[in-house]
């Protein structure tokens, strides 16, 4: 776990809705800046360089409450585009500690305009567009639990 985190996981935490499920995804909690439940989401891992690269291009459709969880080995400025990504995502970039220090909503698919983290990042969560204004996700934000 991240230096940082509450270390017991909120209520409802590690169970994600079935339809929410996807094959090889996780249960991803955000809490608020007090701890409170304020959305789950069940999200692929992306770890690798490989799995970084392909990230969700060539996705036609992102369920409600699902997403990609980008994790990095260390804190680095990053930069994410939509170079064959056929869908709107928000952008949730996230330090090392866990905590949401930058949303970019709604990024257009098919636009090669980086899309910086304004600052060190160790985490990227891509959900779909127009989903963390509907959740109310801001920068203080905590994502739990973090591989």
């Amino acid at each position: 776990m991240s230096p940082g985190l509450v270390q017991a996981q909120p209520a409802g935490c590690s169970h994600v809705d079935a339809a929410q499920a996807q094959e090889n995804a996780v249960p991803l909690c955000v809490l608020s800046p007090e701890g409170g439940l304020v959305a789950r989401f069940s999200v692929e891992i992306a770890d690798t360089d490989e799995k970084r690269a392909q990230g969700l291009m060539g996705r036609t459709q992102l369920k409600p409450g699902a997403g990609m969880l980008f994790v990095y080995p260390s804190p680095r400025p990053v930069a994410f585009w939509m170079h064959n990504t056929l869908i709107p995502l928000d952008m949730i970039f996230v330090d090392d500690a866990g905590c949401i220090t930058t949303v970019h909503a709604n990024a257009r698919p098919l636009d090669e305009t980086p899309i910086p983290s304004r600052g060190p990042a160790q985490y990227v969560l891509e959900i779909g567009g127009g989903q963390a204004a509907r959740l109310g996700l801001f920068p203080g934000m905590v994502l739990q639990p973090l591989p």
